[in-house]
């Protein structure tokens, strides 16, 4: 996996040949979906696809999205999957305290975990979430669920709680989130709009819900040729320099400043 994945494409867990495609269409990271996409007569077998799936090692990173904890098949999802020998990571619904977190690093040991925090309630408990245990690797939002318990009309309402995410992962340590879905498939100069102002608030990649999603995701979040300059000139100047100091344009730049320009040309190997 790159060291920093942008695309994270969701295929639903009972449609084995959805799943077939989105493993390969490009996406760094492929997440199976046992929950919003299943029916709850379906769930069994989505179960048992994704298990049969996940029996060998895919051609590329599999997450699983179980279903939460407090429904009849979180717990079943969590058991039957955590063990599977091609599973990258379980993306964990609804969490929205950090025991739900201890909870299932005790059921799944050595998985990486990554939380939805997708409440009132859980945007407050960010930091404690995003702290919880040494095997989550990361949290993001799940805007639809938010977006109702909020009651926001416009999608700028959830910008606050977006910075909060990002704030929370930084000050634990984690990744930089990445974007909650963009739900309008067809509507890529939206998508490409909203990624510009997901990057401004500092996320990095985001999920999606079709392939035709993915190449403009990534062209998004790629670093521009403007910004791998800067990024090369930052590292070149820290070099000569190892303590603070200013460009000649006037930029400050210290060891976090230098940190980003380091991320910004390892994102730019992609192209």
């Amino acid at each position: 996996m790159t060291a920093f994945p942008l695309t994270w494409l969701y295929a639903p867990g009972d449609r084995p040949d959805v799943v077939a495609k989105a493993l390969t269409s490009g996406a760094d990271i492929v997440v199976v979906d046992l929950e919003d996409a299943v029916a709850p007569d379906r769930k069994a077998y989505a179960r048992a696809a994704t298990a049969e799936l996940l029996a060998d090692l895919p051609p590329v990173p599999v997450h699983v999205r179980v279903n939460a904890l407090d429904s009849p098949w979180g717990e079943q999802d969590i058991a039957a999957l955590a063990p599977a020998p091609g599973l990258s990571g379980l993306r964990l619904p609804k969490i929205s305290s950090s025991a739900e977190v201890t909870h299932v690093a005790r059921r799944a040991a050595r998985t990486d975990l990554y939380a939805l925090l997708e409440s009132a309630l859980a945007v407050e408990q960010a930091y404690a979430i995003a702290g919880a245990h040494p095997h989550l690797r990361g949290i993001a939002l799940g805007e639809a669920d938010l977006r109702a318990d909020l009651g926001v009309r416009d999608d700028t309402g959830l910008d606050w709680p977006r910075s909060r995410v990002i704030v929370a992962a930084r000050a634990a340590g984690l990744p930089p989130p990445a974007q909650s879905v963009h739900p309008d498939t067809r509507d890529l100069e939206g998508l490409a709009a909203s990624c510009g102002h997901g990057r401004a608030l500092g996320f990095l990649g985001r999920a999606a819900i079709h392939p035709r999603q993915l190449p403009v995701i990534e062209r998004a979040y790629l670093p521009t040729e403007a910004d791998v300059e800067q990024a090369e000139t930052v590292l070149k100047a820290a070099a000569a320099d190892r303590g603070a100091q200013a460009l000649p344009n006037g930029r400050f730049i210290d060891a976090a400043v230098v940190t980003a320009a380091q991320r910004t040309l390892s994102l730019a190997r992609r192209r």
